[in-house]
Protein backbone atom coordinates (compact mmCIF):
# COMPACT_ATOMS: atom_id res chain seq x y z
CA UNK A 1 0.00 0.00 0.00
CA UNK A 2 1.75 3.49 -0.97
CA UNK A 3 2.45 5.64 2.18
CA UNK A 4 1.03 8.56 1.88
CA UNK A 5 2.63 12.06 2.81
CA UNK A 6 2.22 14.29 6.31
CA UNK A 7 0.42 17.40 5.29
CA UNK A 8 -0.70 19.82 7.47
CA UNK A 9 -0.94 23.94 6.81
CA UNK A 10 -0.85 26.27 10.07
CA UNK A 11 -0.74 30.33 9.92
CA UNK A 12 1.34 32.28 12.30
CA UNK A 13 2.60 35.91 13.35
CA UNK A 14 6.39 36.40 12.58
CA UNK A 15 7.11 38.53 15.77
CA UNK A 16 10.52 40.01 14.87
CA UNK A 17 9.39 41.62 12.27
CA UNK A 18 6.41 44.17 13.93
CA UNK A 19 5.91 47.73 11.46
CA UNK A 20 5.85 50.89 12.45
CA UNK A 21 1.83 50.47 13.19
CA UNK A 22 2.56 47.67 15.73
CA UNK A 23 1.12 45.33 13.46
CA UNK A 24 2.90 41.44 13.33
CA UNK A 25 2.72 40.12 10.00
CA UNK A 26 1.31 36.71 9.17
CA UNK A 27 3.02 33.71 7.72
CA UNK A 28 1.91 30.60 6.70
CA UNK A 29 3.79 27.12 7.18
CA UNK A 30 3.64 24.02 5.28
CA UNK A 31 4.59 20.78 6.70
CA UNK A 32 5.21 17.49 4.89
CA UNK A 33 6.94 14.66 6.70
CA UNK A 34 8.20 17.23 8.98
CA UNK A 35 9.80 19.59 6.33
CA UNK A 36 8.55 22.88 6.17
CA UNK A 37 8.36 25.82 3.31
CA UNK A 38 7.12 29.35 5.16
CA UNK A 39 5.65 31.83 3.30
CA UNK A 40 4.33 35.88 4.10
CA UNK A 41 0.45 36.30 3.56
CA UNK A 42 0.79 39.92 2.91
CA UNK A 43 -0.98 40.66 6.08
CA UNK A 44 -0.40 41.89 9.04
CA UNK A 45 -2.77 42.08 12.44
CA UNK A 46 -1.78 43.18 15.92
CA UNK A 47 -0.76 40.07 18.59
CA UNK A 48 -3.89 40.72 20.78
CA UNK A 49 -5.95 39.78 17.96
CA UNK A 50 -4.53 36.71 17.30
CA UNK A 51 -5.27 33.63 18.50
CA UNK A 52 -2.30 30.69 18.42
CA UNK A 53 -3.75 27.43 18.97
CA UNK A 54 -6.19 28.36 15.73
CA UNK A 55 -4.10 30.39 13.83
CA UNK A 56 -6.87 32.76 13.11
CA UNK A 57 -7.95 36.39 13.54
CA UNK A 58 -9.82 37.18 17.19
CA UNK A 59 -13.33 39.49 16.16
CA UNK A 60 -15.85 40.63 14.26
CA UNK A 61 -15.02 43.78 12.61
CA UNK A 62 -14.89 43.45 8.20
CA UNK A 63 -11.10 43.85 8.61
CA UNK A 64 -11.00 40.62 10.89
CA UNK A 65 -13.70 38.84 9.08
CA UNK A 66 -11.29 39.66 5.77
CA UNK A 67 -8.74 38.18 6.57
CA UNK A 68 -9.89 34.99 8.15
CA UNK A 69 -11.87 34.33 5.16
CA UNK A 70 -8.46 34.93 2.69
CA UNK A 71 -6.46 32.58 5.03
CA UNK A 72 -9.12 29.98 5.28
CA UNK A 73 -8.87 30.58 1.17
CA UNK A 74 -5.57 29.77 1.01
CA UNK A 75 -5.73 26.69 2.93
CA UNK A 76 -8.04 25.26 0.94
CA UNK A 77 -6.08 25.76 -2.00
CA UNK A 78 -2.99 24.76 -0.36
CA UNK A 79 -4.86 21.45 0.07
CA UNK A 80 -6.14 21.49 -3.99
CA UNK A 81 -2.01 21.78 -4.87
CA UNK A 82 -1.35 18.93 -2.64
CA UNK A 83 -3.92 16.89 -4.09
CA UNK A 84 -2.67 17.88 -7.31
CA UNK A 85 1.10 17.05 -6.72
CA UNK A 86 -0.16 13.31 -5.29
CA UNK A 87 -2.60 12.56 -7.81
CA UNK A 88 -0.40 13.69 -10.95
CA UNK A 89 2.38 11.68 -9.37
CA UNK A 90 4.85 14.67 -9.50
CA UNK A 91 7.50 14.97 -6.27
CA UNK A 92 5.57 15.79 -3.05
CA UNK A 93 7.48 18.74 -0.81
CA UNK A 94 6.63 21.68 1.39
CA UNK A 95 8.77 23.56 -1.08
CA UNK A 96 6.79 22.28 -3.94
CA UNK A 97 3.48 22.74 -2.81
CA UNK A 98 4.88 26.52 -2.07
CA UNK A 99 5.73 26.35 -5.69
CA UNK A 100 2.92 25.42 -7.37
CA UNK A 101 0.86 27.85 -4.88
CA UNK A 102 3.20 30.83 -6.34
CA UNK A 103 2.61 29.63 -9.50
CA UNK A 104 6.30 29.44 -9.73
CA UNK A 105 7.47 27.27 -13.21
CA UNK A 106 8.06 23.63 -13.36
CA UNK A 107 11.62 22.73 -12.22
CA UNK A 108 13.06 21.66 -15.82
CA UNK A 109 12.15 25.43 -16.64
CA UNK A 110 13.74 27.22 -13.91
CA UNK A 111 17.65 27.69 -15.12
CA UNK A 112 20.63 27.04 -13.69
CA UNK A 113 21.10 25.17 -10.13
CA UNK A 114 22.72 26.84 -6.65
CA UNK A 115 25.39 24.26 -6.32
CA UNK A 116 26.00 23.61 -10.14
CA UNK A 117 27.15 27.72 -10.33
CA UNK A 118 29.09 26.75 -7.08
CA UNK A 119 30.62 23.93 -8.56
CA UNK A 120 31.01 26.35 -11.92
CA UNK A 121 32.72 29.04 -9.60
CA UNK A 122 35.47 26.34 -8.28
CA UNK A 123 36.49 25.24 -11.06
CA UNK A 124 37.34 28.05 -12.62
CA UNK A 125 39.14 29.07 -9.45
CA UNK A 126 41.17 26.12 -9.13
CA UNK A 127 42.78 26.99 -12.70
CA UNK A 128 43.79 29.94 -11.07
CA UNK A 129 45.58 28.18 -8.33
CA UNK A 130 49.11 30.48 -7.07
CA UNK A 131 47.72 32.82 -9.77
CA UNK A 132 44.93 34.33 -8.56
CA UNK A 133 44.22 32.10 -5.96
CA UNK A 134 46.07 30.82 -3.43
CA UNK A 135 45.59 26.87 -1.97
CA UNK A 136 44.07 28.44 0.88
CA UNK A 137 41.77 30.88 -0.72
CA UNK A 138 40.29 27.50 -3.30
CA UNK A 139 40.32 24.73 -0.46
CA UNK A 140 37.73 27.52 1.48
CA UNK A 141 35.48 27.96 -1.36
CA UNK A 142 35.27 24.41 -1.57
CA UNK A 143 34.67 23.99 2.08
CA UNK A 144 31.59 26.34 1.51
CA UNK A 145 30.38 24.53 -1.06
CA UNK A 146 30.73 21.24 1.49
CA UNK A 147 28.00 23.32 3.88
CA UNK A 148 26.26 24.87 1.20
CA UNK A 149 25.30 21.01 -0.08
CA UNK A 150 24.67 19.74 3.82
CA UNK A 151 22.63 22.83 4.48
CA UNK A 152 20.64 22.38 1.40
CA UNK A 153 19.87 18.61 2.30
CA UNK A 154 19.36 19.03 5.50
CA UNK A 155 16.93 22.23 5.26
CA UNK A 156 15.08 21.72 1.80
CA UNK A 157 15.49 17.73 1.51
CA UNK A 158 16.77 17.98 -1.73
CA UNK A 159 20.33 17.66 -3.89
CA UNK A 160 19.82 20.88 -4.77
CA UNK A 161 18.16 24.11 -5.58
CA UNK A 162 17.39 26.40 -8.58
CA UNK A 163 18.55 29.90 -8.51
CA UNK A 164 15.13 31.61 -8.71
CA UNK A 165 14.28 29.83 -5.35
CA UNK A 166 16.80 32.06 -3.10
CA UNK A 167 15.29 34.20 -1.26
CA UNK A 168 15.61 36.20 2.04
CA UNK A 169 14.08 33.10 4.18
CA UNK A 170 17.05 31.34 2.40
CA UNK A 171 19.38 33.48 3.66
CA UNK A 172 18.34 33.69 7.18
CA UNK A 173 18.24 30.21 7.51
CA UNK A 174 21.75 29.84 5.89
CA UNK A 175 22.47 31.90 9.00
CA UNK A 176 21.06 30.08 11.61
CA UNK A 177 22.86 26.82 10.15
CA UNK A 178 25.94 27.95 10.50
CA UNK A 179 25.57 29.31 14.03
CA UNK A 180 23.28 26.08 15.35
CA UNK A 181 24.36 23.10 13.49
CA UNK A 182 28.07 23.77 12.63
CA UNK A 183 28.38 25.73 15.57
CA UNK A 184 30.80 28.63 13.81
CA UNK A 185 31.48 32.15 15.42
CA UNK A 186 29.21 34.84 14.53
CA UNK A 187 32.77 36.39 12.60
CA UNK A 188 33.19 32.62 10.95
CA UNK A 189 29.56 32.53 9.63
CA UNK A 190 29.63 35.97 8.22
CA UNK A 191 33.07 34.44 6.17
CA UNK A 192 30.77 31.68 4.78
CA UNK A 193 28.19 33.92 3.85
CA UNK A 194 30.42 36.41 2.16
CA UNK A 195 31.59 33.14 -0.25
CA UNK A 196 27.92 32.38 -0.69
CA UNK A 197 27.42 35.95 -1.77
CA UNK A 198 30.05 35.93 -4.58
CA UNK A 199 27.99 33.64 -5.99
CA UNK A 200 24.76 34.79 -5.67
CA UNK A 201 26.52 37.90 -7.27
CA UNK A 202 27.92 35.93 -10.17
CA UNK A 203 24.17 34.66 -10.51
CA UNK A 204 23.08 38.15 -11.01
CA UNK A 205 25.83 39.39 -13.22
CA UNK A 206 25.04 35.53 -15.64
CA UNK A 207 21.47 36.91 -15.74
CA UNK A 208 20.30 33.55 -13.90
CA UNK A 209 18.81 35.49 -10.88
CA UNK A 210 16.90 38.35 -11.65
CA UNK A 211 16.84 39.98 -7.54
CA UNK A 212 19.05 39.97 -4.98
CA UNK A 213 18.18 37.98 -1.78
CA UNK A 214 20.90 39.41 -0.01
CA UNK A 215 18.98 42.93 -0.82
CA UNK A 216 17.73 43.03 2.86
CA UNK A 217 20.52 41.01 5.13
CA UNK A 218 23.10 42.89 6.38
CA UNK A 219 26.38 41.66 7.04
CA UNK A 220 28.30 42.79 10.18
CA UNK A 221 31.83 41.74 11.66
CA UNK A 222 32.12 41.97 15.39
CA UNK A 223 35.15 43.17 17.11
CA UNK A 224 37.18 40.64 18.36
CA UNK A 225 40.27 41.12 20.55
CA UNK A 226 42.45 38.57 19.83
CA UNK A 227 45.17 39.70 22.64
CA UNK A 228 48.60 39.79 22.41
CA UNK A 229 51.66 38.58 24.63
CA UNK A 230 53.20 41.35 27.38
CA UNK A 231 56.97 42.08 27.83
CA UNK A 232 57.02 40.15 30.66
CA UNK A 233 55.29 37.25 28.60
CA UNK A 234 57.59 37.53 25.79
CA UNK A 235 61.02 37.14 28.22
CA UNK A 236 59.03 34.05 29.60
CA UNK A 237 59.04 32.65 26.00
CA UNK A 238 62.32 33.92 25.14
CA UNK A 239 64.16 31.88 27.81
CA UNK A 240 62.22 28.81 28.40
CA UNK A 241 63.76 25.50 27.52
CA UNK A 242 62.17 22.70 25.79
CA UNK A 243 62.49 19.31 26.25
CA UNK A 244 61.91 18.85 22.56
CA UNK A 245 63.28 20.21 19.37
CA UNK A 246 59.42 20.04 17.77
CA UNK A 247 58.60 22.72 20.84
CA UNK A 248 61.46 24.76 20.54
CA UNK A 249 61.55 25.55 16.85
CA UNK A 250 58.11 26.11 17.06
CA UNK A 251 58.83 28.50 19.83
CA UNK A 252 61.65 29.99 17.63
CA UNK A 253 59.21 30.65 14.10
CA UNK A 254 56.73 32.45 16.71
CA UNK A 255 58.98 34.74 18.38
CA UNK A 256 60.21 35.64 14.64
CA UNK A 257 56.78 36.88 13.98
CA UNK A 258 56.36 38.44 17.42
CA UNK A 259 59.47 40.29 15.95
CA UNK A 260 58.44 40.69 12.50
CA UNK A 261 55.41 40.79 12.04
CA UNK A 262 55.02 38.44 9.50
CA UNK A 263 51.99 36.60 9.16
CA UNK A 264 52.30 32.35 9.26
CA UNK A 265 52.11 31.72 5.65
CA UNK A 266 54.54 35.06 5.00
CA UNK A 267 56.72 33.38 7.23
CA UNK A 268 56.21 29.92 5.85
CA UNK A 269 57.70 30.90 2.29
CA UNK A 270 60.26 33.16 3.61
CA UNK A 271 63.61 32.93 1.94
CA UNK A 272 67.14 34.47 1.17
CA UNK A 273 65.44 36.37 -1.97
CA UNK A 274 63.91 38.34 0.86
CA UNK A 275 66.63 39.62 2.93
CA UNK A 276 68.34 43.06 1.82
CA UNK A 277 70.56 45.29 2.75
CA UNK A 278 68.56 48.63 3.31
CA UNK A 279 69.93 52.28 2.96
CA UNK A 280 71.12 52.49 6.85
CA UNK A 281 73.08 49.30 6.43
CA UNK A 282 71.08 47.18 8.09
CA UNK A 283 69.04 43.64 7.14
CA UNK A 284 65.90 44.33 5.94
CA UNK A 285 62.59 41.92 4.82
CA UNK A 286 61.57 42.89 1.80
CA UNK A 287 58.03 40.31 1.26
CA UNK A 288 54.79 41.03 -0.44
CA UNK A 289 52.34 39.56 1.58
CA UNK A 290 50.41 36.70 0.24
CA UNK A 291 47.24 37.54 1.11
CA UNK A 292 47.36 41.28 -0.21
CA UNK A 293 50.08 41.60 -2.59
CA UNK A 294 51.40 44.66 -0.44
CA UNK A 295 54.92 44.81 0.66
CA UNK A 296 56.03 44.54 3.69
CA UNK A 297 59.81 46.68 4.86
CA UNK A 298 60.83 45.13 8.10
CA UNK A 299 64.21 46.09 9.66
CA UNK A 300 65.51 42.78 11.50
CA UNK A 301 66.20 43.37 15.29
CA UNK A 302 69.24 41.38 16.91
CA UNK A 303 66.91 38.96 18.23
CA UNK A 304 65.59 38.54 15.00
CA UNK A 305 68.58 37.75 13.44
CA UNK A 306 69.80 35.41 16.13
CA UNK A 307 66.74 33.32 15.23
CA UNK A 308 67.50 32.99 11.60
CA UNK A 309 71.46 32.36 12.77
CA UNK A 310 70.40 29.43 14.55
CA UNK A 311 68.42 27.76 11.62
CA UNK A 312 70.77 29.14 8.58
CA UNK A 313 72.78 26.05 8.30
CA UNK A 314 69.27 23.41 9.17
CA UNK A 315 68.49 20.71 6.85
CA UNK A 316 64.85 20.80 5.95
CA UNK A 317 65.34 24.69 5.53
CA UNK A 318 68.52 24.26 3.11
CA UNK A 319 66.25 21.13 1.01
CA UNK A 320 63.09 23.96 0.71
CA UNK A 321 65.11 27.40 -0.20
CA UNK A 322 63.10 28.72 3.49
CA UNK A 323 65.06 30.90 6.62
CA UNK A 324 62.87 28.93 8.97
CA UNK A 325 61.55 25.28 9.21
CA UNK A 326 58.14 26.99 9.84
CA UNK A 327 55.26 24.00 10.60
CA UNK A 328 51.22 24.24 8.65
CA UNK A 329 49.58 26.65 10.41
CA UNK A 330 47.40 24.04 12.03
CA UNK A 331 50.14 21.66 13.34
CA UNK A 332 51.86 25.03 14.73
CA UNK A 333 48.52 26.01 16.82
CA UNK A 334 47.90 22.92 18.19
CA UNK A 335 51.94 23.28 19.21
CA UNK A 336 51.47 26.84 20.06
CA UNK A 337 48.81 25.36 22.97
CA UNK A 338 51.60 23.08 24.05
CA UNK A 339 53.72 25.75 24.71
CA UNK A 340 51.26 27.92 26.46
CA UNK A 341 50.97 25.30 28.85
CA UNK A 342 54.41 24.55 29.47
CA UNK A 343 55.12 28.40 29.76
CA UNK A 344 51.99 29.05 32.39
CA UNK A 345 50.64 31.74 30.05
CA UNK A 346 46.78 31.47 30.38
CA UNK A 347 46.26 32.87 26.54
CA UNK A 348 44.78 31.46 23.90
CA UNK A 349 48.15 30.80 21.89
CA UNK A 350 47.92 31.42 18.00
CA UNK A 351 50.09 32.28 14.87
CA UNK A 352 48.14 34.91 14.57
CA UNK A 353 48.79 35.99 18.06
CA UNK A 354 52.80 37.08 17.44
CA UNK A 355 51.26 39.75 14.25
CA UNK A 356 49.12 41.35 17.39
CA UNK A 357 52.06 41.07 19.62
CA UNK A 358 54.64 42.91 17.12
CA UNK A 359 51.94 45.44 16.60
CA UNK A 360 51.29 46.20 20.45
CA UNK A 361 53.74 45.32 22.31
CA UNK A 362 56.96 45.50 20.57
CA UNK A 363 56.20 48.56 18.13
CA UNK A 364 53.79 50.93 19.07
CA UNK A 365 53.83 51.14 22.97
CA UNK A 366 57.82 51.54 22.33
CA UNK A 367 57.01 55.26 20.88
CA UNK A 368 56.86 53.38 17.12
CA UNK A 369 54.72 55.67 14.87
CA UNK A 370 51.54 53.40 13.68
CA UNK A 371 52.39 54.84 10.11
CA UNK A 372 55.93 52.99 10.33
CA UNK A 373 53.89 49.55 12.09
CA UNK A 374 51.57 49.66 9.12
CA UNK A 375 53.94 50.04 6.48
CA UNK A 376 55.73 46.95 8.10
CA UNK A 377 52.37 44.79 8.13
CA UNK A 378 51.80 45.46 4.89
CA UNK A 379 48.56 47.11 5.14
CA UNK A 380 47.24 48.96 2.61
CA UNK A 381 45.76 52.02 4.85
CA UNK A 382 46.07 53.39 8.70
CA UNK A 383 42.55 52.01 9.20
CA UNK A 384 43.73 48.50 8.80
CA UNK A 385 47.00 49.13 11.21
CA UNK A 386 43.94 50.24 13.75
CA UNK A 387 42.01 46.95 14.37
CA UNK A 388 46.06 45.94 16.18
CA UNK A 389 46.51 49.36 18.05
CA UNK A 390 45.96 49.24 21.67
CA UNK A 391 48.01 51.04 23.81
CA UNK A 392 48.82 50.18 27.50
CA UNK A 393 48.96 51.30 30.23
CA UNK A 394 52.37 51.74 31.09
CA UNK A 395 52.47 53.61 27.85
CA UNK A 396 49.50 55.61 28.13
CA UNK A 397 51.40 57.35 31.50
CA UNK A 398 54.82 57.82 30.05
CA UNK A 399 52.98 60.18 27.59
CA UNK A 400 51.03 62.11 30.01
CA UNK A 401 54.38 61.70 32.71
CA UNK A 402 55.27 64.89 31.19
CA UNK A 403 52.34 67.35 32.00
CA UNK A 404 53.17 66.78 36.05
CA UNK A 405 56.08 69.46 35.18
CA UNK A 406 53.81 71.45 32.91
CA UNK A 407 51.01 71.95 35.29
CA UNK A 408 50.70 72.76 39.05
CA UNK A 409 48.34 73.37 41.66
CA UNK A 410 49.30 75.79 44.65
CA UNK A 411 49.09 74.33 47.98
CA UNK A 412 45.48 76.25 49.57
Amino acid sequence: MEKRSTFSVYFYLKKHRTNSEGEIPIYLRISVNSLRAEMSMHLSIEEKLWNTNSGRAIGTSKKIKDINSFLESARSTMFEHYKYLRETGKPISAVAIKNSYLGIVEEEDKGKKVLELFQEHNDRVKTLINIDYSPETVERYETSLKHTRDFIKQKYNRDDLYLSELDHEFITYYEIYFKTVRKCAHNTTMKYIKNFKKIVRLAITNGHLDRDPFANFKMRLRKVDRGFLSEDELKILINKKFNTTRLEQVRDCFLFSCFTGLAHSDLKRLSREHVVTGTDGGQWIKINRKKTDNLSSIPILEVSQKILDKYKNDAYCMANNVLLPVNSNQKMNAYLKEIADVCEINKNFSSHLARHTFATTVTLNNNVPIETVSKMLGHSSINMTKIYARLLDKKVGQDMQHLNNKFSLAEV
